[in-house]
């Protein structure tokens, strides 16, 4: 149910969350004041292993298409697909202005025009420090550092006060392109105007200490690069890094390598930062991955996707030994340069296992230092709040120890507690002359994507955690139709719950066979009591089987009636 939104003077700013927070992904809130809303990214999460078949996870948009009429627009803090990955299904339901950087939109663009939406997208490049007015909102992109170029901290005005959202962020003070985080900005803004909330990213806001500079990584593979003079080289990280890619790119030309991009999205991204001058490297070093095989091991560096074993990615596929392009052998060494993004352990751990089948030497960040996080420590956090000195501040992006463990770094800096809140998907926080509350919620279910088209619902994903677990009992038996007579049947199929293995056969058929009376008996009580439709049968026989399965097996598969009337 959404909050009210009456348009009456001297009413509070609502900041509405709707994803991002108790999690990580789908980060997504919006600022509501004087009948305007104006959103803050749009991202996505990725599925996990208790998400089986589901390709994406999506905010829940209930609330913006309740206002619809309301939305002025979104601005977006970098281009990372928890950010953005999202507006392509928002736009389905509403047109939109974005707000970004023009790396950011462009890699919006390439989604948004896949979904056939681009007519429904206006796109406004930002410069670093670029004021935009948006409705009664006026926004400031402040540059930051991070994972991706041309990142974003918001200083929104609002009539209630300065609002600053700090996106992913981390406080490089040698980054590889050169561009520094403009934390006098932000000091400046605080000591002028004063900042009445801080929202800032609580990713790494357990670990102590300082983050290492992005060029530390580009130091290392100095280093590993030469090392391996007569093999081939492997290098995987995410296709949005362009600094990484930057590195690994400058590393390999340095130990006399050509570069071969790997996978779809990564081929994408090196050509759009070439192209927006975000990415220094010659055309003369780049070569087609189809040609690999005519280049000694020793001048070949591939620079691939699938740095989180996702399933069909180019990684993946190595290691299964079924990339068209790569067969690895002793002759390779893989560069695993990315952290594990929590719940992909299984998948990263299979895909590594894959490699070193194959012979190929795996170096990951638990060997050498070939990743470094995009996110602030606590050292970096402890700074922020000290430039900005808020008067009151909310965590978001992280799971819950996340924002509970930055909430109580800004009561260690100073802050009342009354002035800090721990907020969750779906939380209204009101902010106004000298109130700060949580006021109702709205919803903030996950919309689960599967497949090209629209979501599903989360019983159908239950039934997928049941088929996975537990299986499938079938039972079909059919019937004359008024009596309830029964014709055939009944016939009892299984998959993944009963197998027929020699040493099991007849515990099986014994138990098959009592199911079958049971499904007799209990049409038989549906006759008796009146009801012999084909409804009520199957509702009988749902009903017996699951508890006598339960009761014999402890097991509780899904058991799905076929009750046909002849």
């Amino acid at each position: 149910m959404s909050p009210s939104n009456e348009n009456k003077s001297g009413e509070n700013l609502k900041v509405v969350f709707l994803g991002g927070l108790g999690e990580i992904g789908r980060n997504c809130a919006a600022l509501e004041l004087d009948g305007e809303i104006l959103i803050i990214d749009c991202g996505l999460m990725f599925p996990t292993l208790e998400t089986p078949g589901i390709d994406l996870i999506l905010p829940d948009f209930e609330y913006l298409q309740e206002n619809a009429d309301k939305v002025i627009g979104v601005a977006v803090t970098h281009g990372h697909e928890d950010h953005i990955g999202a507006l392509p299904y928002l736009l389905r339901e509403m047109p939109l202005k974005i707000w970004g950087s023009q790396l950011a939109l462009s890699l919006a663009r390439s989604r948004i025009e896949e979904a056939g939406l681009l007519g429904r997208a206006d796109m406004v490049p930002v410069q670093d420090g670029d004021v935009v007015q948006a409705g009664g909102f006026s926004v400031e992109f402040i540059p930051v550092t991070h994972s991706v170029p041309d990142a974003h901290a918001l200083a929104i005005r609002t009539r209630v006060g300065t609002i600053v959202h700090s996106g992913d962020f981390k406080l490089d003070l040698s980054p590889v392109d050169g561009r520094l985080p403009d934390i006098g900005r932000l000091a400046q803004i605080a000591r002028t105007e004063g900042i009445r909330l801080l929202m800032g990213d609580s990713t790494n806001a357990e670990e102590e200490g300082h983050s290492q500079s992005e060029s530390s990584v580009g130091e290392v593979l100095d280093q590993i690069m030469p090392r391996y003079r007569d093999k081939r080289v492997v290098v995987t990280c995410f296709a949005s890094h362009i600094h990484r890619i930057q590195q690994i790119a400058d590393a390999a030309i340095d130990s006399g390598r050509m570069i071969f991009p790997l996978g779809r999205s990564m081929g994408r991204n090196i050509a759009l930062a070439r192209n927006l001058g975000l990415l220094d490297i010659a055309e003369h070093h780049l070569a087609d991955i189809e040609t690999v095989s005519q280049y000694p091991d020793g001048k070949v560096c591939v620079i691939s996707t699938g740095s989180q074993g996702e399933p069909l990615s180019a990684l993946s596929l190595m290691a299964a030994n079924e990339n068209r392009f790569l067969k690895l052998s002793n002759r390779d060494v893989v560069i695993i340069s990315a952290d594990i993004i929590p719940g992909n352990e299984s998948a990263v751990g299979k895909v590594i296992n894959g490699l070193h089948r194959r012979g190929a030497e795996v170096i990951h960040a638990g060997i050498a230092r070939v990743h470094t996080s995009g996110h602030a420590k606590r050292d970096e956090l402890r700074l922020m709040h000290s430039v900005c000195q808020p008067e009151s501040f909310i965590p978001v992006h992280g799971e819950f120890r996340h924002l509970s463990s930055h909430a109580a770094l800004a009561v260690e800096m100073g802050m009342d507690e009354d002035q800090v809140i721990v907020a969750l998907d779906g939380d209204v926080v009101e902010i106004g002359e000298g109130v700060l509350a949580k006021r109702g919620r709205v919803s903030a279910n996950y919309l689960y994507v599967d497949g090209a088209v629209g979501g599903i619902s989360k019983g159908v994903l239950r039934d997928r955690r049941t088929l996975a677990s537990e299986g499938v009992v079938i039972v079909v038996v059919a019937l004359e139709a008024g009596s309830g007579t029964v014709i055939t049947g009944p016939e009892i199929i299984t998959r993944g719950w009963a197998h027929h293995a020699d040493d099991e056969h007849e515990m099986v058929e014994e138990l098959l066979t009592e199911l079958g009376d049971a499904v007799l008996h209990a049409i038989g009580t549906a006759v008796a009591e009146g009801a012999p439709d084909s409804e009520t049968v199957a509702r009988h026989i749902r009903k017996t089987t699951a508890k006598l399965i339960e009761k014999r097996t402890k097991m509780r598969p899904m058991v799905v009636p076929v009750v046909t009337e002849i």
